[in-house]
């Protein structure tokens, strides 16, 4: 892990391992940050879960005239529909994925060391693995979370039952599908962010070490380190790359399991008779229903994400 530290401070990013951070700073600081982020970036959801669920038949079918229609029903609180519920689960939720990343991290560079493989393919592989476990841990609290906030992000749109609130949607399920109901596509799910996260942090991880050998960084080891600036942007870059990738990848899982989550309650469906569904509105195109808005919500979210994760690492480091 030494050399593998001594070629992270090559590159001039320094990573910050898990066992150097002031735990109590980092989720408390880290709640905070995290919670500032998903407030600018919550509306993309909403619209994009819209999307997703709208029937042939919908007359919104744009991220613009959804966007029109909650605000001119609604108004801006339209945009928040179901934000109650997600910050509320989000906390526990973030908590548990950053603890596992980063424990995973460092037991998956260990694990790909004896391997000899090249700094970028490393780092994929061992983002890859701590992202994807990540994942799975955290599923177990975002699931619920998720059925619950999506109902309400569509409650009114499309032929979909309206609610009161979050308690009055998990009352429903209870009675309808009992406790199971709150993990409807839970394999789907699993199926959807577990491969997105790995694919992410993959991404991320790879692709930055590929910037900052393209700047110079890796070749020389006297060179300089980078100012704050260029730190961030080649952190944003990765960001970027990342969530572009990932959404490409994992939009028609997503697509389906948000389907089956917001379906009336009472209905049964399958993943297969979702798919024909799809298929027969709009061709294989449907899909990728709200996948401009997924795309943008991933990519803005990685690169608003990374940036501030990265941030509070360096804010949470122990003093040496």
């Amino acid at each position: 892990m030494e050399a593998n530290n001594a070629r992270v401070q090559s590159f001039g990013h320094t990573e910050i391992n898990w066992d150097k951070l002031d735990k109590t700073k980092f989720y408390v600081a880290g709640a905070g940050i995290f919670t500032g982020i998903t407030v600018a970036l919550y509306p993309v959801s909403v619209v994009k879960t819209r999307l997703q669920v709208a029937t042939k038949d919908s007359v919104e079918k744009s991220a613009y005239s959804v966007v029109k229609g909650l605000l001119k029903t609604d108004g801006i609180p339209g945009l928040y529909k179901g934000f109650g519920t997600v910050i509320t689960g989000a906390i526990p939720a973030r908590i548990i994925f950053l603890t596992a990343l980063e424990t995973t991290k460092v037991a998956a560079f260990k694990m790909v060391e004896p391997f000899k493989l090249s700094e970028a393919p490393q780092a994929a592989v061992a983002n890859g693995i701590a992202g994807m476990t990540a994942s799975l841990f955290s599923q177990a609290v975002f699931v619920p979370i998720d059925v619950v906030s999506q109902k309400l992000m569509v409650q009114g749109y499309s032929g979909h039952a309206k609610y009161n609130g979050g308690l009055d949607v998990a009352r429903n399920i209870i009675k309808t599908d009992g406790f199971r109901g709150f993990y409807r596509g839970f394999g789907l799910s699993v199926m959807t962010y577990s491969p997105s996260s790995a694919v992410w942090w993959a991404s991320y991880g790879s692709s930055q070490r590929v910037i900052w050998r393209l700047l110079g960084y890796g070749t020389d080891a006297d060179i300089a380190a980078p100012s704050h600036s260029k730190l961030m942007l080649v952190q944003a870059s990765g960001g970027i790359i990342a969530g572009a990738t990932a959404s490409c990848i994992t939009t028609p899982l997503d697509t389906i399991k948000t389907r089956l989550q917001v379906m009336g309650l009472g209905r049964r469906s399958s993943a297969r008779q979702v798919v024909k569904n799809l298929i027969k509105d709009d061709g294989w195109t449907g899909l990728y229903r709200g996948f401009g808005p997924r795309f943008f919500s991933m990519s803005a979210w990685g690169t608003s994400m990374i940036i501030a994760y990265e941030y509070l690492k360096r804010l949470c480091a122990k003093d040496e």
